[in-house]
């Protein structure tokens, strides 16, 4: 079955894909009313909807209009709030596979690391959320995957890809300032390659060094630009022209303010340790009990580790590129927030970073696992853990409000 499948691999990431849209859309309206950071982005979603004026000014405006797409589609209930997650997340989840197909051209490969961004609990739990995190992952991926697809381009599609990727930046941008990093990165990647290649340009064939590093900035720019646009239509306290770098200020202030602690903070050094997950959700709704706790899948999120020193050892010591690149994304992709001047830290601020560690495990079984198959026994074991903690993943009904202790097995978990 996956033989002829492999044979097929645009069939193979759109069945994935189909799956997990279901998953992540099956009994969506739990629980039935707003859980953590829902009640910032809703409210502001409804006050974008209305153009109404500023609200929530921390965050650009790009992922709370989609939040406000899904509630104009499907009303402003818990389906509302959530749909257009769900779809960002699949969306994730085949760029996963998309990036892994042009990197390493192995089906078996990118249907491994594609698996496990389903399975490692983070997507699917910010899939079914009113949060922005499934938006950013979800633009941010693609936008690399197309600057990948440009770099293995015939020369009259090269330009075209590398502006569509630089586009999606600018776009996740538009979500989240944490995307501006990742613009540098694909700078940085393109120099050392092209300086690797020579004179040879066997990437990205047609574009010189600096209109693609000009084209990157510009685009990305440009694409982050017009997602301010429906602010100049607000009722009161409109944008203008005028006004535009002030309310950037005004952004920077806020995401850099001091802020009181939080009873669910972290430091970035933690969460690749999972020691500190954040409970969305836990109280009596709908007749039951139930909980959503975003924690990672253990056997992912500590397994991977493995895998990231594994890939850097690979690379380092055997020239493995694809291994060496994507430990280094991973590396970077976490390291980042040590410099973000942030006061409070938090557990979800590992989504794309513990994206990126389902790859880099692809990527270590490819290299070290040619023949016993242990990718095979880490998915089932991924499915049993997933299986395991699906009831405080999906708001499921509990027995009871001390049911959490089933599943905290540390008391940082509590």
């Amino acid at each position: 079955m996956f033989a002829r499948l492999a044979a097929r691999p645009l069939l193979l990431a759109l069945l994935i894909g189909l799956a997990a849209e279901a998953l992540f859309a099956f009994h969506l309206d739990r629980p039935s009313q707003m859980m953590f950071d829902e009640v910032h982005y809703v409210p502001a979603a409804r006050m974008l909807l209305a153009l109404a004026g500023p609200t929530n000014v921390e965050h650009p405006l790009l992922g709370k209009a989609l939040i406000a797409v899904g509630i104009r589609m499907f009303g402003d209930n818990p389906i509302g709030w959530r749909a257009i997650a769900t779809v960002a997340g699949t969306a994730t989840v085949i760029a996963a596979f998309a990036f892994l197909q042009l990197l390493t051209d192995n089906t078996r490969t990118a249907a491994t690391g594609t698996l496990l961004v389903v399975l490692n609990q983070l997507v699917f739990v910010q899939a079914r959320i009113g949060m922005l995190d499934a938006f950013l992952g979800a633009l941010l991926l693609w936008g690399l995957t197309c600057l990948l697809w440009a770099m293995r381009s015939p020369p009259h599609w090269t330009v075209w890809r590398w502006i569509l990727g630089s586009a999606l930046l600018g776009l996740a941008a538009g979500v989240k300032w944490l995307a501006l990093p990742y613009v540098g990165f694909a700078g940085v990647a393109f120099v050392a390659i092209r300086f690797r290649d020579g004179s040879s340009q066997a990437h990205w064939r047609g574009l010189a060094l600096l209109p693609a590093l000009l084209l990157l900035g510009l685009v990305a720019g440009a694409a982050y630009a017009l997602t301010f646009l429906p602010a100049f239509f607000y009722a009161e306290r409109p944008l203008t022209l005028a006004t535009l770098v002030p309310f950037h200020q005004e952004m920077w202030s806020l995401q850099t303010q001091k802020l009181a602690s939080h009873p669910y903070q972290s430091s970035w050094w933690s969460w690749p340790l999972m020691l500190r997950p954040i409970w969305y959700f836990y109280e009596p709704d709908m007749g039951a009990q139930r909980g959503v706790l975003l924690i990672g899948n253990p056997v992912v999120m500590w397994g991977g580790l493995v895998a990231v020193a594994a890939c850097w050892w690979a690379g380092l010591r055997r020239g493995a590129q694809h291994q060496l690149a994507i430990a280094a994304l991973w590396t970077a992709s976490l390291l980042v927030w040590a410099l973000i001047p942030k006061s409070l830290g938090f557990y979800y601020y590992y989504y794309i970073p513990g994206i990126f560690l389902c790859l880099a495990l692809a990527l270590a079984f490819a290299h070290f696992d040619r023949k016993r198959r242990w990718d095979e026994w880490f998915l089932g074991t991924s499915i049993v853990a997933f299986a395991y903690f699906y009831p405080i993943l999906s708001a499921t009904p509990l027995n009871g409000p001390l049911s959490f202790a089933r599943w905290t097995w540390f008391d940082s978990w509590r």
